[in-house]
């Protein structure tokens, strides 16, 4: 496999086929718990896109100095001190946004698509195609969590990007969308209800299109036979 058609395998699997929220459902526990707004999405999916391509980069970096033995515990270790870094600016910067995220931000520790690509890819890979991967992972997850975020919001209380100048700074109040008026909130798309099931309509849609696509393929692949068969039979 070329180094182009590398890459562009590593954007299809991070972003679509191999999604860690919609395919692979990693990382579940903030995915569903944190997406209430598309704000909080965002966050989250910044701060982990962030530690999975550093994470990753540091693995590729180091993959011929760690002893096979003891590999997962330098690789927690090192995802641990990333997200560490991750928590600290957030402290600094986006003080609201690390609050409203809570016990949630250092849980990225834990989530198993970070421990997964760096066991998985990153420490059987040059930095450059690892760091790749890291980011297209990062950003896949990232879109599911916006949106996500996006469609219980909108239908929890009317709005998107509520609460933008958590992530943003002041200036970002101005994006608040009312996309329509409630008179109270709908609690079932707030609560984690509500994010199971907008989670399995997500899950859903994917599939879906999954099975088009492979029906349209399957369909040019026959043609394709046919045509040649009659070729062969006129010769």
């Amino acid at each position: 496999m070329t180094e182009r058609n590398e890459y562009k395998e590593l954007t299809w699997q991070g972003l679509w086929k191999n999604n860690p929220g919609l395919v692979q459902l990693l990382g579940l526990c903030p995915l569903l718990a944190v997406t209430t707004t598309l704000t909080n999405a965002l966050g989250l999916g910044v701060a982990t896109l962030l530690v999975l391509v550093c994470s990753n980069a540091t693995v590729s970096l180091i993959r011929h100095l760690v002893p096979k033995e003891v590999r997962i515990p330098i690789f927690v270790l090192i995802i641990a001190a990333f997200v560490t870094c991750v928590q600290l600016i957030m402290n600094a910067y986006t003080f609201g946004l690390y609050q409203s995220l809570g016990i949630f931000l250092p849980l990225i520790v834990t989530n198993c698509a970070i421990i997964g690509r760096a066991e998985a890819y990153a420490s059987k890979n040059p930095i450059k195609q690892a760091s790749f991967d890291g980011f297209m992972m990062g950003l896949g997850f990232m879109l599911v969590l916006a949106a996500l975020g996006a469609i219980r919001e909108i239908l929890g209380q009317g709005t998107l990007f509520d609460g933008a100048d958590l992530l943003l700074g002041d200036w970002a109040s101005v994006l608040r969308i009312e996309v329509f008026h409630f008179d109270s909130k709908f609690l079932l798309a707030i609560l984690p209800p509500g994010a199971f099931i907008a989670m399995g309509f997500l899950i859903a849609a994917k599939n879906a299109i999954d099975a088009k696509l492979e029906k349209k393929q399957a369909k040019q692949t026959e043609t394709k036979t046919i045509e040649r068969v009659r070729v062969n039979f006129d010769a």
